[in-house]
């Protein structure tokens, strides 16, 4: 215990230049890489659509690998109704207390009429759903829950030396370790109070390497916390009940230190609870040089999870500036890798792949590519844009993506631009 408190007094103390060093640049550029095809490499298919793959981040050297630590909030208030029907038995879990059912019909302590679709049911269907996206290649993901145990007469901690968060599963590429240990949160349900500051030490721990970790820190991996959470926090001072300054000065010097340590937190607020006085989830990814992610409805975490980015890019478009179309079918991964088709035509086609940054910035290479008709049948590729066009759409009415239409509606104005100074249009075949 002596050598963690003295390594936490170090990682504390380690001032200005470690902040610096750890600070992203806001004067970054956009950093594209085309994966396949190419530059003039033959490309073949049976409908006039063409894939391209390859990678888009801020980070000047290209970040290459990421380590995930995924934060839930298990405390008694996630056993609320999440609003959706998270296990697709096609209810939805009300809270009984706030319809107009029968008195007595749910004992007091029941918040959702289906157990399986409360918040904390979401939580980690949001989890799931996330590690479908994402390269094992190149990321690793951690789980780490928190809350805090409850003195029952006091409303206070139930022993000052308590631990109030827990490791689920180290940093690992096996995703069906991470799978295989998310049903374990669900069986013991939730309980006890809200400590931020615990979830976020604990993760800190594991991704920096500090003593007692059980994941191996890596080299040069961007080093990420999505903390996600349906109230304030109430821990470790005073009643587990109530939120209190302690508890929130607690989690931002826990910030402070993730900030120092370079990592960055994300932070998720699930529904009205969390959403009355945000400060703390605010401040936290402020701090960290993350982003704040308001979840009016709190089964809505389960596509908004799908959105993040790691590598600070936002969306990706394809233009062939030689048909003039613009293609917005492509799938964008937290990891900042992309996939996807632009319409070409028989011959050499012009390409330019655009890729826009978080903070508004954006940058575009082109290549050269000839088309030749064979190869993937017109249902197999029908069938991938429609799966690629659904989950974008889904992302899009989740939430208010206005940069990311600017930026597409400047595409295509770019593009009309284009055409009219070429006078004549489209080049002809």
């Amino acid at each position: 215990m002596a050598r963690l408190a003295c390594l936490w007094i170090a990682l504390a103390l380690a001032g200005d230049a470690v902040a610096a060093a750890s600070r992203p640049d806001p004067a970054k550029p956009v950093r594209i890489e085309i994966e396949s095809p190419r530059d003039g490499e033959p490309v073949r298919n049976k409908v006039h659509q063409a894939p391209i793959r390859g990678s888009a981040s801020t980070d000047a050297a290209g970040a290459s690998s990421f380590d995930v630590m995924v934060v839930f909030d298990v405390s008694g208030s996630t056993k609320s109704a999440s609003g959706v029907d998270v296990d697709g038995d096609g209810t939805v879990g009300i809270n009984p207390h706030l319809e107009l059912l029968d008195p007595g019909a749910y004992p007091p302590e029941v918040l959702s009429t289906d157990p399986d679709d409360t918040i904390l049911a979401a939580e980690v269907r949001a989890a799931e759903v996330l590690l479908s996206t994402l390269d094992p290649e190149r990321v690793r993901v951690g789980v780490i829950s928190f809350s805090g145990e409850m003195n029952p007469v006091t409303g206070r901690r139930a022993s000052h030396d308590q631990q109030d968060s827990w490791l689920e599963v180290p940093l690992t590429a096996d995703f069906g370790q991470v799978r295989r240990a998310l049903p374990g949160i669900l069986a013991r349900g939730p309980h006890g109070g809200t400590n931020f500051a615990a979830g976020i030490r604990l993760a800190i721990t594991e991704l920096a390497g500090l003593s007692g970790a059980r994941s191996q820190p890596r080299e040069g991996a961007k080093k990420v916390i999505l903390f996600l959470t349906d109230g304030l926090p109430t821990f470790p001072f005073q009643s587990g009940s109530t939120a209190d300054p302690g508890d929130t000065e607690a989690a931002l010097t826990a910030a402070r230190l993730a900030h120092k340590a370079g990592i960055t937190i994300n932070t998720y607020a699930l529904g009205p609870n969390a959403l009355t006085n945000p400060i703390a989830a605010t401040e936290v990814a402020r701090i960290t040089l993350g982003t704040y992610m308001p979840v009016q409805n709190p089964g809505d975490i389960i596509s908004f999870l799908q959105g993040v980015s790691f590598a600070n890019i936002d969306d990706v478009v394809f233009t062939n500036l030689t048909t003039r179309e613009v293609s917005y079918d492509v799938d964008l991964s937290p990891d900042g890798t992309f996939s996807g088709f632009v319409p070409v035509r028989v011959g050499r086609n012009r390409v330019r792949v655009t890729a826009l940054a978080s903070d508004g910035s954006s940058a575009s290479v082109e290549l050269d590519l000839d088309f030749e008709t064979s190869g993937l049948t017109e249902r197999e590729l029908a069938l991938e844009l429609e799966r690629i066009r659904k989950r974008n759409k889904e992302l899009m009415l989740l939430v208010e993506r206005e940069r990311i239409q600017r930026f597409r509606e400047q595409q295509r104005k770019q593009l009309e631009i284009g055409a009219e100074d070429a006078g004549d249009g489209a080049s002809e075949p």
